[in-house]
């Protein structure tokens, strides 16, 4: 993960853990855990860092109820 990536996927914990109302380090865990981190934000990071912030969320929502996750 290179520091662009890495502030990337910073941005959306917190900017999801706002949306949804939960602390940044509960939603590291649930993204960690399922495998977002490293399996879909930092792969797809060229196109994701191009697409609005609540498009980012919305697509990580999706991610997570694919896997059984529910906010």
């Amino acid at each position: 993960m290179d520091k662009n990536s890495f502030s990337f996927v910073v941005y959306i914990i917190h900017a999801c853990a706002n949306k949804w109302g939960k602390l940044p380090t509960d939603v590291y865990k649930m993204l960690d855990q399922s495998g977002c981190i490293s399996k879909y934000l930092v792969p797809h990071y060229d196109i994701l860092h191009t697409q609005s912030t609540a498009y980012v969320i919305e697509d990580v929502v999706e991610y997570l109820k694919v896997r059984g996750i529910n906010l």
